[in-house]
């Protein structure tokens, strides 16, 4: 115990030295910032450590070395390396799926910003093997879940607040990113954009703390060098906006196409026959398949993106790729391959942005840029999309180019994306859509999301009145008359839930003692009533209270099981959420519990 409790107490400690919490949170977040940009240098180092041992070379331009290779060895690797990934996968990750930026916006919205270190580096593991093997998959998505998983750890190792853990877990996101790209503005507004959710100043300063914490030590170990290098590019003219627009609208529709393409991937997945954790081995499969065509689709795709952004391949072949990469993304994704969507969203993008060039520049050739120019804006532009995230995606671009014409490009495709997917979609990004497949709706109100963080064990009460199955009436009439809820709970031998009981269920027998003799709790029972499960929330507690109209309710451990442990009342459920709104919103102004403003 004492081992559990030193976090905790060096935290006070630190607070009574220093008697300001925004300076001991900005420390935090430094060493949050240099944690996180070790594990990301060690993630990115993973990765060439299995792509040397699986394919022999550890050369970010992978396609140039596989297309050397035998035919056998392209699908062999992605292969055998899918079923090491589905092994490990499920059998070392909650509820057996990869975990990514969607889980990282679960747990800051839903869980007060914590996370498992465990789970954090199982995933990451499970993404470089994936990414070292060939899977088309991202490497930044597992880098926030990675940065996530150490922040939150430590918020629960110090037991901070919800509102201290939110922020801190900020802070490994956006270590995550700008180490991952070197690009320490973009990391800061990514976390707040599409994790944090707001831009207080409370939040905002240590999250830029970390973030360049993380960047210092990147380019310590990688150097100071872009993600990508491009060429020096001029805006054609102003006259080209409208062909910005309409390439935002190309990357919307293309966005949208993804993510419908990975949800009939992942459905087909779900009907394969055999072991689930077989199922990225077929992933993989098909993946090599179209890489014996296109060996570029393979890994994150950044070589390919290279070359584009240089104007060093044609039209038809980017065409080609566009759905090559496409394809072999949604496979990868579906199938169960571990890895993100910001890599392959960026290589989409500037593929697609390429072709787009090459189209305007037939058209207008007077007019038009260099197709560079477009393969820089479709980045920005369907990352945007299938982020949502449009601030944090134009300013990764102007980090990288250093353009403000470019950027301001950027910015109309980006937005005009970013607005058309989320309305074509429902959902303004790819992590909402597959938090949606599970039933976790981030976009409702604050409100909604504080119902889905509460659990009904929570709020169990263990004193409900219980019965044999062969109990006889006086025993009951008692019971119901000694409590004011007026209800029994009736249970087999082995304390399975099989009925209930009211004055109201007991009927004409309730004052007819002749009747004693002949019936017992079962015969009388209204059997088989609604129950809740200790894993449900308490949203769902007070929606199935108010649908049934009961005012309390019988708790069964879980869906599978009728074992009863308690029940739950309507007027506590909504109590416990009124203190608990009242606490969460005084929390996230700094201020106490009934301390006027």
């Amino acid at each position: 115990m004492a081992g559990r409790l030193r976090p905790s107490r060096l935290l006070m400690t630190a607070r009574r030295v220093l008697r300001n919490d925004q300076l001991l949170l900005a420390l935090m977040a430094l060493s949050v910032g240099l944690s996180v940009g070790l594990a990301i240098v060690g993630f990115r180092e993973a990765i060439v450590m299995v792509q040397s041992v699986a394919w022999g070379s550890g050369s970010e331009r992978l396609y140039d070395w596989v297309a050397g290779q035998p035919w056998w060895r392209v699908l062999l690797v992605p292969t055998v390396g899918g079923a090491l990934v589905g092994l490990l996968v499920h059998r070392l990750l909650p509820g057996g799926r990869p975990q990514g930026v969607a889980q990282v916006m679960e747990a800051a919205a839903l869980n007060g910003g914590r996370m498992g270190l465990r789970a954090g580096l199982a995933a990451a593991a499970g993404s470089a093997l994936s990414i070292g093997v060939g899977a088309s998959v991202g490497r930044e998505g597992p880098a926030v879940h990675l940065g996530g998983s150490i922040a939150g750890w430590i918020a629960a190792r110090l037991r901070l607040g919800r509102h201290l853990s939110r922020s801190l877990l900020g802070c490994g996101v956006a270590a995550a990113v700008a180490a991952s790209f070197n690009a320490p503005l973009a990391g800061a507004l990514f976390a707040h954009e599409v994790v944090v959710g707001h831009y207080a100043l409370s939040s905002f300063a240590p999250v830029v703390i970390s973030s360049v914490a993380a960047t210092m030590v990147s380019r310590g170990w990688f150097g100071n060098a872009p993600s990508f290098l491009i060429p020096p590019m001029n805006l054609g003219s102003w006259a080209e906006f409208p062909a910005f627009a309409a390439l935002g609208l190309a990357c919307a529709l293309v966005a949208v196409g993804f993510q419908h393409l990975t949800h009939h991937c992942e459905t087909a997945s779900r009907r394969l026959p055999g072991p689930p954790w077989l199922r990225p081995a077929v992933g993989g499969l098909l993946v090599g398949v179209i890489a014996l065509a296109f060996p570029q689709v393979l890994g994150v795709g950044y070589d390919i993106t290279d070359d584009t952004l240089k104007g060093l391949v044609g039209p038809g072949l980017l065409a080609a790729l566009l759905l090559a990469k496409l394809a072999a993304t949604a496979i990868s994704l579906g199938s169960g391959l571990a890895g993100g969507v910001f890599g392959p969203a960026l290589v989409l993008g500037a593929l697609l942005g390429g072709a787009f060039g090459h189209a305007a520049a037939a058209l207008l050739p007077s007019l038009a840029s260099a197709p560079g120019l477009y393969a820089v804006v479709g980045m920005g532009a369907l990352a945007s999309a299938v982020l949502g995230a449009p601030i944090s995606t134009t300013l990764i671009v102007f980090e990288m180019t250093g353009d403000y014409q470019v950027t301001v490009a950027v910015m109309l495709a980006s937005v005009v994306a970013n607005v058309l997917a989320t309305q074509i979609s429902g959902r303004s990004s790819f992590f909402h859509w597959q938090l949606a497949r599970r039933g976790i709706d981030l976009e409702g109100s604050a409100e909604a999301r504080l119902l889905k963080t509460m659990k009904v064990a929570d709020l169990v009460r263990r004193d409900a009145l219980t019965v044999s199955q062969g109990a006889g009436l006086s025993d009951i009439r008692r019971l119901l008359q000694s409590r004011p809820e007026g209800e029994v709970f009736v249970l087999c031998d082995q304390g399975q839930l099989i009925g209930s009981i009211t004055l109201a269920d007991l009927s004409e027998a309730a004052f007819d003692p002749d009747l004693d003799s002949l019936l017992n709790a079962r015969d009388v029972a209204r059997l088989h009533p609604p129950a809740l499960t200790l894993d449900d929330d308490i949203g769902t507690a007070l929606e199935t209270m108010r649908r049934l109209r009961e005012p309390h309710m019988a708790v069964v451990a879980h869906e599978d099981s009728d074992l009863f442990v308690g029940w739950v009342h309507q007027a506590e459920v909504l109590d416990h959420f009124a203190r608990a709104l009242i606490a969460a919103r005084a929390e996230e102004t700094g201020r106490r519990p009934g301390r006027p403003s």
